[in-house]
């Protein structure tokens, strides 16, 4: 067998990452004609095809997928030799993947302080619902998570961020908002409004509620600020990160109401694959997530 260049595993991780010959080939510089051959050869070398060529978008097939980690993790360590000969500072980039909370209300907490010390270290953030998010981590599309909710897998290492809430609320003008006392048989019949299923926020949320007498859910929607929004029109109640609430209980459009009865506390997660390899760059972040000023807990599994 020929030897695999470092073209040819540009090609393959750029497809993989980018989803198309096309867009691959533009990020590299590359026209579109050399980045095909440059596949087709090396699925020739490896005697297997790398990817299912569907309308619009390319797939990994199950060999592709078992050798993209393997072909991140030689890049990587190149350029992280290429980087030690020219400079000292840590440059290079990280995809994260954030779960709706955090990668809308909390992503400053989160990347912030990292972001002042490493100017040259690019981060790419894709926010999604803590199911998919774990996917993307399971098939290698992000290289860290931070998500909401506990997280179970054999291939996975997590340990706690920080401690998190959530908050049951209403609009200023609803029946539960205008109490002064709030018991369990006052939510009887209430309508709520809950996060599509899939999200962590939604099984705390149906796991809170089973104390509640029976209500019904009004609507499912995929968004935080939507549902808030769907609150702040009296539409019904929702349960709410706290962080997403503070602008609007300020500005008096919404109203959190008191429930000592219900148990809606949990923890955010950080989350890394056991087999990726931890590049300078993502060893640094990852380090600088696990210290005491970041407000993590030591690894949970």
């Amino acid at each position: 067998m020929n030897a695999i260049s470092i073209r040819q595993l540009e090609v393959f991780v750029g497809i993989a990452t980018l989803g198309t010959v096309r867009a691959c080939a533009a990020n590299i510089h590359l026209s579109q004609p050399a980045a095909s051959m440059a596949l087709a050869e090396l699925e020739k070398q490896l005697d297997c095809p790398l990817f299912e060529r569907t309308p619009g978008r390319m797939q990994l097939t199950s060999r592709g997928k078992q050798l993209l980690p393997h072909a991140r993790e030689i890049l990587e360590r190149l350029r992280e030799m290429q980087s030690q000969q020219e400079e000292r500072e840590l440059r290079g980039e990280i995809r994260i993947g954030a779960s709706n909370t955090v990668g809308n209300y909390l992503i400053g907490d989160l990347v912030g302080q990292f972001v002042r010390q490493h100017p040259r270290v690019s981060l790419h953030v894709s926010v999604d619902n803590t199911a998919n998010i774990i996917n993307q981590l399971l098939e290698h599309s992000c290289d860290i998570a931070c998500v909401e909710g506990p997280v179970n897998h054999p291939q996975l290492e997590t340990w706690i961020w920080r401690e998190d809430a959530l908050v049951v609320c209403a609009a200023p003008d609803h029946p539960l908002a205008t109490k002064t006392t709030l018991e369990k048989q006052d939510f009887a019949g209430m309508s709520w409004i809950m996060r599509e299923r899939g999200s962590a926020s939604r099984a705390l949320t149906e796991q809170a509620l089973n104390v509640l007498p029976g209500g019904h859910v009004l609507m499912e929607l995929g968004q935080v600020e939507a549902i808030k929004q769907a609150v702040i029109a009296g539409l019904g109640l929702a349960c709410l990160p706290q962080a997403a609430t503070l602008d609007a209980v300020a500005n008096q459009r919404l109203r959190i109401l008191d429930t000592p009865f219900l148990d809606l506390k949990r923890r955010l997660s950080l989350v890394l694959h056991k087999e990726r390899y931890r590049s300078q760059v993502l060893s640094a972040f990852a380090d600088h997530l696990h210290s005491p000023e970041s407000g993590s807990s030591p690894a949970e599994n």
